[in-house]
């Protein structure tokens, strides 16, 4: 299984799908609270372009928020990128 890690915050109704969402397919993954880290949110901004939350990396690279991976689930990309049998795009 691929690593992923999520950037959130602790009050974000999406950062909360997207981890409902992960542990429902049964992935394993790093969550980071950003809440009170400025560092890491100016971080995100540079590495992403976004300024929301959540931030899902899989295999270091960043997929985007909820709706991109709700996206990419629904399309059935979703798992083959888990899988490592199909490379993730970049945002």
């Amino acid at each position: 299984m691929a690593e992923v890690r999520i950037y959130t915050t602790t009050y974000c109704g999406y950062c909360n799908a997207a981890k409902a969402l992960l542990t429902k397919k049964g992935v394993a993954f790093d969550e980071i609270d950003c809440s009170r880290d400025p560092a890491t949110r100016t971080w995100l901004v540079e590495e992403t372009g976004m300024r929301t939350v959540p931030q899902i990396f899989i295999r270091g690279v960043p997929v985007g928020g909820f709706d991109d991976l709700a996206a990419l689930d629904q399309d059935g990309q979703l798992d083959p990128i888990l899988a490592g049998t199909q490379t993730p795009e970049r945002i």
